[in-house]
């Protein structure tokens, strides 16, 4: 049973447990959090969600991430879902993005981290993840204005790519 933290729209916590499957009371939110892998050679990591998922099977996203499990901040659980579904670790986050998503009742953060390390090194988590690629700084940019890339995903990259100057 994976426990959560209740929190209300501004972030603070409501001192509530919420349990993954049951449903969330109205008012409350739970956090979940992305993280985007960039290596120090200007490459981002791409992996490919396991075909059994629920949401998103089989394609390729540009992220770690999940829900905060309960005791943990945001940036904690970013950590947390790297070295979860990637093996790998860094120590600077960036936060790339934030956004309340009411119909979901989610908290969201996005971060972007860089890593130096062997891009051999990426481990698969069973049941999450089947693949893994490192795009080329130019590839990437050009798979966040792909079709290929998650909706979502491709709004919050978007976004922080032009504001790195990256995309017009």
């Amino acid at each position: 049973m994976e426990i959560w933290d209740g929190y209300y729209e501004d972030g603070t916590k409501a001192g509530v447990d919420l349990i993954r499957g049951d449903a969330i009371p109205g008012g409350l939110y739970h956090l979940v959090c992305d993280v985007l892998v960039r290596h120090k050679d200007g490459a981002y990591l791409l992996m490919l969600r396991d075909y059994n998922k629920d949401i998103h099977p089989g394609e390729w996203q540009a992220t770690a991430g999940g829900s905060a499990l309960k005791g943990e901040n945001a940036l904690q659980c970013a950590k947390r879902e790297l070295l979860e579904e990637t093996g790998l670790e860094a120590e600077t986050f960036a936060e790339v993005y934030s956004e309340v998503y009411y119909e979901k009742q989610v908290l969201f953060h996005c971060y972007v981290c860089e890593v130096d390390c062997d891009k051999d090194r990426v481990t698969l988590q069973e049941g999450e993840t089947i693949d893994h690629k490192w795009l080329p700084e130019e590839e990437f940019i050009d798979f966040v204005n792909s079709d290929g890339m998650m909706k979502g995903q491709r709004r919050r990259y978007a976004g922080w790519l032009r504001d790195m100057g990256y995309l017009r």
